[in-house]
């Protein structure tokens, strides 16, 4: 895992000059030092950012400067989002990307380096809402049978590794990244613990509860794993005995969910998905199942009500007398 304290390694660019790609880099220090935001967020803002100077640049004929971006004005945003639109970029990624140049118009406001007040005049683009699709509470049971693939020409070690995690991701709603990033001393032997504390976005941990029979699968694995299993080194780890990549569990998924006939929506992620939709179904708490997922907001876990919905309004037409 890439450290967050790093410096950003300083940036150049030729639709800008040095005084902005100056600012870049210490607001991209700033984000990763200070809000801990991944390799993969900043990243993503850095390209939003770059994209927009590589467009202003074009749009006024001339290199932009920092002056010039802080005067920079609403329709000079505008037509950056429509050309970005016109490049058929979802809502999500348009978001996104104003999301990045708000942030990094506030960090030059903090700076004293000028107001960019056209940013925050600019209406957030619509997103559509779309369910995620859960899978099936006897096919996501399934995946964590390493049974299942038993006649794969894979050693007997790997096939219950793969089980194990999914296990993890199904009975406990981890994401693959947290499953993955446990370490060998993080899980307790069965009958010994039910809780696992984990490590989520933005280095927060969190308890979540994990069943016996999933303990049982890890202890499993970890009695026939042939590397060893250091207290401090990771619980799942690859063939070579390095950690476990998250492409190896995708890449059994898919090898899975041919042979049960699902679709490609059944990925690692969705297993959390049916995670949360399971347990809501069954009568969950909201809030207490945002906890467990370790959202921050519980407009994110609201997404579930729907599809909770789905299956009441399902049950109500087959049932209903008049149905």
């Amino acid at each position: 895992m890439a450290r967050t304290d790093q410096p950003v390694q300083a940036l150049e660019l030729d639709c800008a000059d040095v005084s902005i790609t100056q600012e870049m880099t210490r607001w991209l220090s700033h984000l990763r030092a200070e809000r801990r935001l991944s390799p993969k967020t900043l990243e993503a803002y850095a390209r939003d950012v770059r994209q927009c100077l590589a467009f202003l640049a074009e749009h006024w004929g001339a290199k932009v400067t920092l002056a010039g971006f802080a005067a920079v004005e609403a329709s000079d945003v505008r037509a950056f989002m429509a050309m970005r639109r016109a490049d058929e970029i979802g809502g999500r990624s348009l978001m996104r990307a104003l999301a990045g140049l708000r942030s990094f118009g506030r960090f030059l406001e903090r700076e004293g380096k000028g107001k960019v007040g056209a940013l925050s005049a600019i209406r957030a683009p619509k997103v559509a809402k779309s369910l995620p699709k859960p899978i099936h509470m006897e096919a996501a049971k399934r995946f964590a049978d390493a049974d299942e693939r038993a006649g794969e020409e894979r050693e007997t070690w790997i096939l219950v590794r793969d089980a194990a995690v999914m296990a993890l991701l199904y009975g406990s709603g981890l994401r693959i990244s947290e499953a993955l990033g446990l370490k060998r001393r993080d899980v307790p032997k069965p009958g010994e613990g039910d809780v696992l504390v984990v490590t989520g976005k933005g280095n927060k941990t969190r308890m979540v509860p994990v069943l016996q029979n999933v303990l049982q699968i890890i202890a499993d694995y970890a009695a026939i794993c042939p590397h060893p299993l250091s207290p401090t080194g990771p619980m799942f780890v690859g063939a070579r005995g390095g950690p476990l990549s998250p492409r190896i569990i995708q890449l059994t998924m898919e090898r899975l969910r041919g042979a049960l006939g699902l679709p490609d929506s059944a990925t690692p992620h969705a297993l959390r998905h049916s995670f949360a939709t399971h347990l809501l179904s069954r009568g969950g708490d909201l809030r207490a199942i945002q906890e467990l997922l370790g959202h921050a907001s519980l407009s994110t876990t609201q997404i579930y009500t729907g599809i909770d919905s789905e299956r009441l309004l399902e049950v109500y037409r087959s049932a209903h007398p008049r149905g």
